[in-house]
């Protein structure tokens, strides 16, 4: 994240032997001593586990082979359910589509949408099968069906075999009803947990029993049962719900079932992006994020190809290498690409990601408070590659090429200094006035490369400036682009979506904000309208292609748990830039 956000690499020597020294490793602490084969039992999952050759860096539950020899864990490091290339799925019901009367509906949970001045004349025996608590709490207004509100009742009656049920507000019944519905379902599943209900039901129902609500129930089902304890010692007091029923009162088609399918994919990627986002930087690191793009892209059919330093240097991307220059973790570029069989040649969307999986400012350091956060700063990354998976399993008909420079930015000797004048794989000069401004100059290596590979529309996602933070808050991701009818295809994709993209300006006094006097462009133009200029930044290295800038810093996620959201990521943009996939034969 650039400056001014609220943050809210050397050789080793050899021994007589030709082999590594020990303790003369400039890139790690001292290695772990050397441990018997027999530590690591035969039988377990670690001794199963491929080991790689070490590279003079350890990562948490990873085996190597040490200078010390020998398959050894290091001691420096906990134990492998720190291993962060293992999705978590173990908390997210199985969803499914059924044509039921609500009364026959078996589950421990009935959820029942209920909107404003909503009578529920459809369903006529639901207060006495609630043993009259819900005429009681609408007539003591104990229950308002305004979003997110939730009341939950008891079972009363034989003829209704749901365990309990619960009347779960969604607002008027208007056109936001349907993302009022996907919040509520995961307001409901958050809450059904807490009761210790293993299989939750959602009754579709009046304005809300189409296609399209159906899709969105599927999807707030997935998103609300996300609880990332990949790193608690020991698991919850809560039981995960096992599964989810999306019943409609008329007949199952063939589109209802589509419809909760892909809403299922969708939300199940968005929570992929979510634990990618969430990894601690010592657990995700560049390398290890590209063996997770590589697990859940390559895993959905997705072709995934990883380009080590060595490539990106052949590339001569100096903005990217620039920014990785003081870790000592070498950066990666993720190129993914979906080429179904029968695609038409054009158009090709090429989404572009940033992946500075932990973002210490570098020499422009930020401040130590909510510096931790700045592991999140890979979230635009996690998009792409949660979407990539998505439309990989969905079979989206189109062609897709989804790119993530992967780097840390961190202080260092060997790190870029600011007045440093760095070239790009495009040719041209950037002088580096803030080295925290980092996101746009490996979006700018990343955005030629996506040209260079035959993308005609172009859309990056980053955590970038907090000067959009500043702009508009949590409510919504900032949109700059060209021309004006691609900003708005983006936009018409993020509303079909249900996630909100407000329209930001690109004047040509920006650009003029990013002149500088030794190179071509400044990486900075000061702290008035910062969220434009570095969008105006980015447009000098898109081209003339149609290009759309996203800018997630207030949406990729959210400091404190709320009734439909757990703390940390929220997978903002990966619904949006499957959605747009899908409807590239329109563009």
């Amino acid at each position: 994240m650039s400056a001014g956000a609220n943050p809210t690499r050397g050789e080793a020597r050899s021994d007589s032997s030709g082999r590594p020294s020990r303790s003369s490793c400039a890139r790690t602490a001292p290695p772990c001593p050397p441990r018997a084969a027999s530590a690591v039992p035969a039988s377990s999952s670690a001794a199963r586990r491929k080991p790689l050759t070490c590279e003079c860096m350890m990562i948490p539950g990873r085996y190597r082979r040490h200078h010390c020899n020998g398959p050894a864990k290091c001691s420096r490091w906990p134990d492998d359910r720190y291993n962060a290339a293992v999705p978590d799925t173990s908390m997210e019901p199985v969803v499914e589509a059924a044509a039921l009367a609500p009364q026959d509906a078996v589950c421990d949970l009935l959820i029942i949408p209920v909107f404003e001045d909503d009578d529920l004349d459809d369903l006529p025996d639901l207060d006495e099968a609630t043993a009259g608590e819900v005429g009681r709490a609408r007539s003591t207004r104990e229950f308002k069906p305004k979003p997110h509100a939730l009341c939950g009742t008891r079972a009363g009656g034989a003829a209704w075999k749901a365990a309990r049920s619960a009347l779960a507000g969604v607002g008027r019944a208007d056109a936001g009803g349907v993302d009022r519905l996907r919040a509520a379902c995961a307001t409901a599943v958050r809450a059904a947990r807490k009761q210790r209900a293993g299989t939750v039901a959602v009754l579709l129902r009046g304005p809300l029993g189409g296609e399209t609500a159906a899709r969105a129930a599927a999807e707030g089902l997935l998103l609300g049962s996300h609880d990332d304890r990949r790193y608690k010692s020991q698991d919850g007091d809560e039981p995960p719900v096992r599964r989810a029923i999306v019943i409609v009162a008329a007949r199952l088609t063939p589109a209802i079932e589509r419809a909760v399918e892909v809403g299922s994919t969708l939300g199940e990627a968005a929570n992929r992006a979510r634990e990618l986002a969430d990894a601690p930087g010592n657990v995700l690191h560049p390398r290890l994020f590209a063996e997770q793009a590589e697990a859940l892209a390559g895993g959905a059919g997705v072709g995934v190809e990883v380009l080590d330093e060595t490539a990106i240097d052949r590339l001569r991307m100096g903005l990217l290498q620039g920014v990785a220059r003081g870790s000592a973790e070498p950066p990666r570029l993720i190129v993914m690409r979906h080429e179904p069989d029968g695609a038409a040649r054009s158009p090709v969307l090429g989404l572009v990601g940033k992946g500075v999986t932990f973002d210490s400012g570098g020499i422009s350091i930020k401040p130590a408070e909510h510096m931790e956060q700045m592991k999140h700063d890979m979230a635009g990354g996690a998009a792409v590659v949660g979407a990539m998976r998505a439309i990989g399993r969905l079979g989206v008909p189109a062609r897709v090429i989804g790119i993530v420079p992967a780097t840390e930015n961190m202080p260092g000797g060997r790190a870029t200094r600011p007045g440093d004048v760095v070239t790009g794989a495009s040719g041209k000069t950037v002088e580096v006035i803030n080295t925290d401004a980092e996101g746009r100059l490996i979006l700018a290596d990343a955005l030629w490369y996506a040209r260079e590979l035959g993308a005609t529309h172009l859309v990056d996602v980053a955590t970038l400036t907090g000067a959009c933070v500043i702009a508009l808050g949590d409510a919504a991701s900032g949109l700059f682009g060209q021309p004006d009818g691609w900003v708005a295809t983006v936009r018409q994709a993020a509303e079909r979506a249900g996630e909100r993209l407000w329209p930001m300006p690109l004047y040509p006094e920006y650009d003029e904000q990013l002149r500088s006097e030794t190179a071509d462009l400044a990486n900075v133009g000061g702290r008035a309208g910062g969220a434009c200029t570095a969008a105006a930044f980015l447009k000098a290295f898109a081209g003339d292609v149609p290009w759309v800038h996203v800018d997630i810093a207030g949406t990729a996620w959210t400091d404190k748990a709320s009734a439909a959201q757990a703390k940390g990521a929220t997978g903002v943009m990966v619904r949006t830039l499957t959605e747009l996939a899908v409807g590239a034969p329109g563009w």
